[in-house]
C-alpha cells in the first residue's frame, strides 16, 4: 500500500489530511475524488495523479497545470489550488471542490436566457482577463472546464492545456496546436503561430453563442465544411439573443486574430458588461485589474514550498545516482555560466547546449540544465572526478539556485 493512503473502516486517508470519499470523475492517469479536510471537514476536491500511469508527453501537462492554478488562486472565478502533497507513487492536488457540476450539465442541451448568459459569460471573460495579465492562457475553454459552486459562481478548471509565460501575453505567439475542435480559434488549427489571449477570446465567443442558442455556432459534416464557415463567418444568431449579445459574438468570432478583440478591450468599451442586473446576478463583482497586477507570480521556491514530499523532478528524469545533485534556478541561466567562471572552471557545451563539461585541473563536472516552463528550470551536476572542489562549486552558486540533496526537491 502506498505509505501515504491508511485504510481503516473503509475510509481512505491520505497523508493523515484528507479522508478520500466518493469518486467524481477519472482520466488516463487521473482520478478526481470529493474529499474531507479532517482538521476542519471541510469540503474539497483531490485529484489522484499515478505516476506509475504517465508518460513523458504527459508529464509537462502536469506541471503546467500545478504552476498555473498557483500563480492563478486570487480570483473568485478560479477553481482554488490548495495544496499539492506527494508520495513515491502518487501525487495529490488539494482543489477548492465546484459542487454545482459543469456548465454542459447546467445547459443540458437547451440554453440560458440573456440574464443568465450575461452573468456567466462576465465571471468567464473577469477569470480570463485575470489569467492573460498574469501571463496564462488557458486554451481549452469548453462547458465541460467551467464549473459552478454551491452559490452558483462560475469556475473555471483545468489547466492542463495551459501556456505559461513570464509576464502578459501581449506580443508573445505560441505554436502548439491544442484544445477542443469545436471551441479552438482557427489560427490555432491551421497551424499558425498565435496569441493565446486571442485564442482564448475566440472560444469565448464560441461558449456566449451556445448559452444563448444551445448549439455550436459552426456546423459541418467534415473538417472542411467547418472551415469553410469559420472563415466566412457563417452562422445564425439565436433569436432569442439581445442585440448586444449578437454583436459581441460576431466580434469575438472573427475569424482574423489581428481585428478579432482581446477579452480586456470587450470589459472597457463594450456597455453590456456595465449594464445593470437583478441582485442575484451581481453576486461576483469584476475585479480590479490595477490590483491583479500586482500579485506576485509564482517561483522555484513555490513550487518547493507546497510540499515537503513533492519531487516534480521525478517526473521528468530518471532515479538520480551517486555523486549527482539537483537543484532548481531561480536566476537568468546566464549567470550560471558566470559564476563557475569566476570560481576558475573551464565550460566546454555540448551539442545541444543543454549539457556542458565544468573542468578545473583534475575536477570534472558535468552539468545539465532542464527548461521545465518560463520561470522554471531544473539543473543536475555529476560529479566525473574530484570531490572536494564541489563543495566549493555549490557554495558559489548557493544565492542564485536552490540545491535538493539526493536529487529530491524538499
Amino acid at each position: 500500500m502506498d505509505a501515504g493512503r491508511e485504510k481503516g473502516g473503509g475510509k481512505t486517508i491520505i497523508l493523515k489530511k484528507y479522508e478520500l470519499c466518493r469518486l467524481l470523475g477519472r482520466g488516463s492517469f487521473a482520478k478526481v475524488y470529493h474529499g474531507r479536510r479532517l482538521e476542519d471537514n471541510a469540503d474539497v476536491a483531490v485529484k489522484v495523479i499515478d505516476k506509475k500511469a504517465t508518460v513523458a508527453a504527459v508529464e509537462p501537462y502536469i506541471l503546467r497545470e500545478i504552476l498555473a492554478m498557483r500563480r492563478l488562486n486570487h480570483h473568485p472565478n478560479i477553481v482554488k489550488l490548495h495544496e499539492v502533497m506527494a508520495t513515491k507513487t502518487k501525487i495529490y492536488l488539494v482543489m477548492e471542490l465546484a459542487k454545482g457540476g459543469d456548465l454542459l450539465t447546467k445547459l443540458g442541451g437547451g440554453r440560458f436566457d440573456n440574464s443568465t448568459a450575461r452573468r456567466y459569460f462576465r465571471e468567464l471573460i473577469s477569470a480570463l482577463s485575470f489569467c492573460h495579465q498574469n501571463g496564462v492562457a488557458h486554451r481549452d475553454i469548453k462547458p465541460q472546464n467551467l464549473l459552478l459552486d454551491g452559490d452558483g459562481n462560475l469556475k473555471i478548471s483545468d489547466f492542463g492545456l495551459s501556456a505559461l509565460l513570464s509576464e502578459h501575453l501581449k506580443d508573445v505567439f505560441l505554436e502548439t496546436t491544442c484544445g477542443t475542435l469545436e471551441y479552438t480559434a482557427p489560427e490555432v488549427m491551421t497551424r499558425q503561430r498565435y496569441d493565446g489571449a486571442k485564442a482564448d477570446a475566440w472560444s469565448c465567443g464560441v461558449l456566449l453563442f451556445e448559452f444563448l442558442a444551445g448549439r455550436r455556432p459552426f456546423e459541418g459534416r467534415n473538417t472542411s465544411e467547418m472551415f469553410r464557415a469559420i472563415s466566412r463567418r457563417e452562422f445564425r444568431f439565436p433569436s432569442a439573443a439581445s442585440k448586444p449579445a449578437r454583436k459581441i459574438i460576431h466580434r469575438l468570432l472573427d475569424p482574423d486574430p489581428v481585428t478579432r478583440p482581446t477579452i480586456e478591450e470587450l470589459m472597457i468599451k463594450h456597455p453590456w458588461f456595465k449594464k445593470s442586473s437583478p441582485p442575484a446576478l451581481e453576486q461576483v463583482a469584476l475585479p480590479d485589474h490595477k490590483e491583479c497586477k500586482n500579485i506576485r507570480t509564482m517561483n522555484a521556491f513555490d513550487i518547493i514550498s507546497m510540499s515537503s514530499g513533492l519531487d516534480l523532478s521525478g517526473l521528468f528524469e530518471a532515479e538520480m545516482k551517486e555523486k549527482r545533485m539537483r537543484f532548481t534556478l531561480t536566476a537568468e541561466v546566464g549567470e550560471i555560466e558566470e559564476r563557475v567562471k569566476k570560481m576558475g572552471f573551464g565550460v566546454e557545451r555540448g551539442k545541444g547546449g543543454e549539457i556542458c563539461r565544468l573542468v578545473k585541473g583534475g575536477v570534472v563536472l558535468i552539468l545539465e540544465i532542464l527548461r521545465v516552463s518560463t520561470e522554471i528550470w531544473l539543473g543536475e551536476i555529476k560529479v566525473v572526478n574530484g570531490g572536494k572542489e564541489f563543495e566549493e562549486f555549490k557554495v558559489g552558486l548557493t544565492d542564485i539556485v536552490s540545491w535538493h540533496s539526493d536529487g529530491a526537491l524538499q
